[in-house]
Parts: C-alpha cells; structure tokens; sequence
C-alpha cells in the first residue's frame, strides 16, 4: 500500500502546518477527552482525517494521524516511531525500569521477546483450542433467554472470553467474576474505581499469575502458563518480571479486545438487521466465507482498541508536518478504520461481506497482535452459535459505551434475541 509518510523533505515545522491550525485545536481536543466514545465519535473522526490528517493535541504536545496509510507505515516502521517511551498518552514523559508489557518494547528487546512467547501462540496450539471454543460458545448461546430482553453483555460477552483465557492459561475458570475485575483494573478509564482500589487489584493479579506459574515450572501441565513458565529457546528463558508482564498482557488484552468486539459486534448486527440476514443466509450457502468476512468486518466495525502511541526517533515528516525527534504521536486505529481512501465510499457501512478489509484492529508491522488468531476463533465460534439458533437481534434499550479513550468498551448492551 502506498505510503504518504516520509523521512526526507522540507516539510514545514510541527506546530506550522496546516494540520495544526487554531480552528483544528477543539477539533482534536474532542477525539482525545475521555468519555468522547460515550457519544458517535465518527463524525469528528472524518474531520479530522479531512481536514488534519497530521494533528496536534496543544494539552500534551502528541500528534495524532488518522489516515489508515500513516497508520500503518508508522505501525511498521519502529526505527522511527518507538514504543519503549510509552503507548498511551498518560505515559508521555514516563520511565520505567522494566517495560510494563512487550508493547513497550522495540527490537531488539521486542524481537527477543516475540521469538520466546510465539510457540505458546503457534497456530497449531491455537488450532488445538477450536473444538473447546466452539463448545463453550454453544453452551454460552444454549443458555441464553429467547424472546425476553438480555444484557448481552454482561450474560455473553463478558463471561465467554474469560472462560476461554482460563482454558488458555490452566486456572480455574469459575474464578473469571475476579479475572475481570482485574481485566478491568488495568484498563484507564474503564472504571471510576479509585487508584487504591485498581492498585490492589493489579497487584492481586500479579501475585496469583506467578504463584500459578511457580507451581507450573515444578509441575507443567498442558497450557499456555506452563509453556511461558518453561520455556528455553537457545538457552534464553523469561525471569518472573517478564513472566508476569506476558501473563498480565495475556489475561488482559485476551479478554478485552475479544469481549468488546463481540458486543460491539452483536449492537452493529442489532442496528443492522440486514446483514443479520445476510450472515444466516451466507452461513447456510457457505459457512467458512460468510463467517470469516463477517470477523473481519466486526473487527474493523469496532476497533476494540482505540489507539496506541508512538515516540519518534528522529526528525521525520508525515505528509506535510515535519515531527522532530522526541515527538508523541498517537496511532488512531478506530479513525484508520473508517478511512474512506483505505475502503472506499463504503467506509461509513456495516458490511460484513467487505473483502479486501485490510483493518488495523489488530494493529500492524512488529507489534500486530499475538493473540489475533485466538480473538478471530472466539468471535467465529460465537457468530455461528448466534446465527444457528436465533433468527433476529434487536435492541431492546439504550447502549452504554465505556468513558474510556483506550477501549472503546460496551458496557451494556440490552437486546431481545428471536429463535428461528
């Protein structure tokens, strides 16, 4: 895909550019305040990516791109644009003695990192996952109420891919009510808990991860713990801080990221009773096309991941702002997903039979998601339990939307579901 990032060029200064002008400054303000997903951000994200694809943000200093083109060039080129100085806005200036999760690693420590945990993620290990996924998905639909109003979101979407993460991890999963307090700890703004109470959760999550580990390396079972917690790769092993930041990761974004984009998912479906049909009727006709694009477009739809950030390098220009070194630069993954210039004039509709879909849900280049296999086997398995017995989604009251800005989170989401 052409790229209209470069490093070389007279572009003018950040801060001088037409990206950066006053009548932008409320603009961009608006797409990076909290709560702003609570309401329809697309309409200042098309602004945005209009009008100033390259944007600064006076409040921190950060530059936000919003074209899927610089997104992903920026996405795939670490050398320029790092992560080791922080991924989210409220880490710009911070400084850590070890990275909080692999996403705050560039090569070579990243390159290190990936090459240890990828065999817990190799695609026959996810492969291995499948038949249990697609049960606990059919039991999970089984249960639900036909006919009467359900928050899906607390019956379906919340419990489903905690299940699946204790599966993954080898703990017990009758205890995922405590998994997602602390999933939703560790994510700013999910909650308006007070810092005390987050910090006792995340450190509750840290000590139970590496007690499980401990008892692992003495004892492995068959899961991803004890893979992680044994495993060598030219006599290079992870130390405990490292373990527990990949678990912590794992328990986390394998849950949130999954959660989000099957509520998300079932909210778009219910606004959009079409293709509701349209993915029974494909699913009938041929199941493996009609579900996999329906993924893809549920992925791209909600973008469960809002953004991350970026720290250059050195000077470098994005179109026509010049960023020197030292610059933050937020990736805008949901904005990139409505790029009308990426998927055309169809950008702005729900079309689950959109192909190519070259979506950034996932993110891009080094730091793509190393749970993205296991996300797309969850969501499948859902949408062909959902689509096998009821024959209609609709709304049966208003949607709650998350105030934070990192996940675009549901948080309750009442539907009544029609059997066919």
């Amino acid at each position: 895909m052409a790229s209209d990032t470069t490093t070389s060029g007279p572009g003018p200064q950040a801060g001088g550019t037409r990206g950066a002008s006053a009548q932008h400054d409320d603009l961009v303000h608006r797409v990076l305040d909290d709560g702003f997903l609570a309401g329809d951000p697309f309409p200042d994200l098309a602004r945005l990516r209009a009008e100033a694809p390259v944007a600064h943000h006076a409040a921190t200093g950060a530059w936000v791109l919003s074209r899927h083109a610089d997104v992903v060039a920026a996405s795939r080129d670490p050398a320029t644009f790092c992560s080791g100085k922080g991924i989210l806005l409220m880490e710009i200036g911070a400084s850590y003695d070890s990275p909080p999760t692999m996403m705050h690693t560039d090569p070579p420590a990243h390159t290190r990192y990936r090459k240890l945990v990828q065999p817990a993620f190799a695609p026959s290990v996810m492969r291995a996952l499948e038949d249990a996924i697609t049960a606990r998905a059919r039991a999970a639909v089984a249960a639900l109420p036909a006919g009467e109003p359900v928050d899906v979101v607390a019956e379906l979407a919340v419990p489903f891919p905690l299940r699946v993460i204790s599966d993954l991890l080898g703990i017990p999963e009758d205890d995922w009510p405590r998994f997602y307090e602390w999933s939703e700890a560790a994510i700013p703004g999910a909650t308006d808990w007070p810092p005390e109470r987050t910090a006792e959760l995340m450190g509750e999550m840290v000590t139970y991860l590496l007690a499980t580990a401990a008892a692992r390396r003495a004892d492995p079972h068959d899961d991803v713990i004890s893979l992680l917690a044994t495993v060598e790769v030219d006599g290079d092993t992870l130390d405990d801080t490292e373990l527990a930041m990949f678990l912590v990761q794992l328990l986390v974004a394998g849950n949130e990221t999954t959660r989000n984009a099957l509520s998300g998912g079932l909210v778009a479906f219910a606004e959009h009773p079409d293709q509701w049909a349209r993915l029974r009727s494909g699913r009938a006709g041929a199941p493996p096309a009609a579900l996999d694009t329906a993924v893809d477009e549920v992925l791209r739809w909600t973008t469960p991941v809002v953004y991350f950030m970026r720290t250059t390098t050195r000077e470098v220009t994005v179109r026509d702002v010049t960023l020197p070194a030292g610059t933050p630069v937020v990736l805008h993954y949901l904005a990139a997903n409505r790029d009308e210039a990426e998927f055309g004039p169809t950008a702005d509709r729900f079309d689950i039979g959109r192909t190519p879909n070259h979506h950034v849900a996932f993110g891009s280049g080094p730091h793509f998601c190393l749970g993205a296999a296991l996300a797309r086997i969850e969501l499948r398995a859902m949408l062909d339990a959902l689509a096998a017995r009821f024959a209609a989604i609709e709304p049966a009251g208003p949607v709650e939307r998350s105030m934070s800005l990192v996940i675009a989170g549901v948080r309750r989401a009442p539907m009544v579901l029609t059997e066919a």
